[in-house]
């Protein structure tokens, strides 16, 4: 048994790896020359390329030790230290972003409006903005009620003076909370319309809550959608043009189309031709040709009003001012008191005409009353 074991441990001892210590890597030849020798048994190909691997490195660490110390080295910076204020951006922050972009921004100041809790179908979310709502990139809506303006009448002249002119549209939403509506409403609506804002007036919280949310929803949508779709071929066109006309619908449109065949020969067609059309009685007949046979613009009759010629339009007539001609005007002035001296002597001799008629009636009564005495004194006699 003890030879074998004897047989054994040289075996054993190929599994060995030596691991060289500090002094055999870093120090002196007198240090390596002094250390003790110990037993090296022989060590395996993997081994032994390690151990080639490990003393390439230490040989290239000797080797370039030198630049350490040359004028081209410069020590690496140091690495960048993180702080509080200094963050990378987080994925949550462009989501914020997004979000904020598609909801409502409602202003701090309307904190505890109830109107906010109608605003079911839009996202809104508090900001430190000047309006009280923000719809869009360039929209926003000023909230006021009728209640709170007869307290506050110059409230809204200031706050549509805030805003200047950072937005394109601007929405008045007038919530109208009280009876007597026609004054107060008289003044929103005049301060509207001479800042160039847009009024809005919801009779109840939902109905404003719901103007806020289509102005939000239809924000990036074209007008598409509201406007009226027409087909491009020629019977989609020819039915809107008639149809157009009052009291002609759909199936006088076939009945024209089929008897006359084209818009033309309708336009240049007589009442006689257009009564002989089955359907179409006497007022479709007339209203067709008066549309067609009428001219576009309306020609009104004016009075005649006379316009005093005023000096710049008598210098584009080309006649010549009052101080051009003092001889036109003298002979008026003239004219004038000639007139009016005429006027007054011919008063005056009719007066004197009527006293002359009048002393003769009297004459000639006295002579017949005188000549009456006379003859009863006659026959008295």
């Amino acid at each position: 048994m003890d030879g074998q074991q004897g047989r054994q441990r040289p075996e054993s001892g190929k599994n060995l790896i030596k691991i060289p210590s500090y002094q055999e890597v870093f120090g002196t030849t007198s240090s390596s020359s002094s250390a003790p020798t110990s037993y090296n048994p022989p060590l395996p190909a993997t081994a032994a390329a390690a151990a080639a691997s490990s003393s390439s490195s230490s040989s290239f660490s000797e080797a370039f030790s030198f630049l350490k110390s040359s004028e081209f080295y410069s020590p690496p910076p140091a690495p960048p230290q993180l702080s509080m204020q200094c963050r990378p951006p987080v994925a949550g922050s462009s989501t914020a972003a997004s979000q904020s972009k598609n909801a409502i921004l409602v202003s701090n100041r309307q904190k505890g409006n109830p109107l906010l809790k109608h605003i079911r179908n839009a996202r809104w979310t508090f900001a430190d903005i000047v309006p009280d709502y923000v719809i869009g990139q360039s929209s926003c809506a000023l909230y006021i009620s009728l209640r709170y303006h007869l307290l506050h009448p110059d409230y809204l002249y200031y706050r549509i003076r805030e805003l200047q002119k950072n937005f394109k549209v601007r929405v008045i939403l007038c919530h109208i909370d009280i009876e007597d509506v026609v004054k107060p409403l008289h003044e929103v609506t005049r301060t509207s319309l001479l800042h160039d804002c847009t009024l809005l007036c919801g009779w109840s919280l939902e109905e404003c809550g719901r103007y806020l949310e289509t102005i939000k929803v239809f924000e990036n949508k074209p007008a598409d959608s509201i406007r009226e779709h027409t087909d491009n071929d020629y019977l989609s066109r020819f039915t809107h043009a008639l149809t157009s006309i009052r009291r002609v619908n759909k199936t006088d449109v076939i009945t024209l189309g089929s008897s006359f065949g084209s818009l033309s020969r309708i336009m240049d067609a007589s009442m006689e031709e257009l009564a002989r059309c089955p359907g179409i009685g006497e007022r479709k007949v007339k209203r067709l040709y008066d549309t067609f046979h009428e001219p576009f613009k309306r020609v009104t009759p004016r009075p005649n009003l006379v316009v005093p010629d005023t000096p710049d339009r008598e210098k584009a007539n080309g006649t010549p001012d009052a101080a051009e001609k003092p001889d036109a005007s003298k002979n008026k002035k003239g004219s004038d008191v000639k007139s009016a001296l005429m006027a007054a002597f011919a008063k005056y001799s009719e007066k004197i005409r009527n006293q002359g008629h009048d002393a003769a009636n009297d004459a000639g009564e006295c002579t017949s009353i005188s000549t009456m005495e006379g003859d009863k004194t006659k026959q008295l006699d």
